[in-house]
């Protein structure tokens, strides 16, 4: 049985070769381009999955937490390898965090201890300058004027007057002493009552090294 033509209705006649030739082609660009768009939401759904089990699933190692510092022991390095002197070690709660302990500077050589204080957000420095003059401290606190005096533990502190922590490195307290021929700054972005913490834990080396001096 001969295969009857197409009707095309709009134009209430049989299709010609061409025209039918034109729809398939066009069906099948239709189709073509059908696949390509499932194609490629399938390809981005894969990838964002794949995406996501690396991020969710495979397991990152985290950052080795840093070696706890031992200050006496830097601390006796120190003094072994300056040939002079002995490098204080800083008597403090046990719950106070050690983030350095070292030596620096020229004029004078000077061994430093930073704490964060469990108790605030600030720091307390610890330094220790070795044969330093008087001047020194008042150097390190960018022009900070003795205020007066305090007596902690048998130790005879000069207190700092700060009015501006901003223009002194965030300093807002600071006192000094010395210990022989050294000079104690102990300073940092923390309150009095910190650092009257820090000055009673070396009350006791620092007698010995005056006594030492006498």
């Amino acid at each position: 049985m001969a295969q009857r033509e197409r009707v095309v209705a709009e134009l209430g006649r049989p299709e010609t070769p061409e025209e039918t030739a034109a729809r398939k082609a066009e069906s099948s660009r239709v189709y073509r381009s059908s696949q390509t768009f499932r194609n490629l939401i399938a390809a981005l759904v894969i990838t964002l999955g794949i995406v996501a089990i690396v991020i969710f699933a495979v397991p990152r190692g985290e950052p080795p937490a840093p070696e706890p510092i031992d200050v006496a022991a830097v601390a006796e390095d120190v003094s072994s390898t300056l040939g002079g002197g002995v490098a204080i070690v800083p008597v403090v709660p046990e719950n106070w965090l050690v983030t350095s302990a070292a030596v620096a500077g020229d004029d004078p050589h000077t061994w430093t201890v930073l704490y964060v204080p469990a108790e605030d957000a600030g720091f307390v420095r610890v330094s220790q300058g070795f044969n330093a003059d008087a001047t020194w401290p008042t150097r390190e606190l960018s022009g900070a004027d003795a205020a007066g005096t305090i007596v902690i533990d048998g130790v005879e502190w000069t207190e700092y007057n700060i009015p501006d922590p901003a223009r002194a490195g965030n300093i807002s307290a600071a006192l000094s002493t010395t210990a022989g021929d050294d000079t104690i700054l102990v300073y940092g972005a923390t309150n009095a009552e910190t650092l009257r913490v820090v000055a009673a834990g070396l009350a006791d080396q620092i007698v010995t090294a005056q006594e030492e001096s006498s």
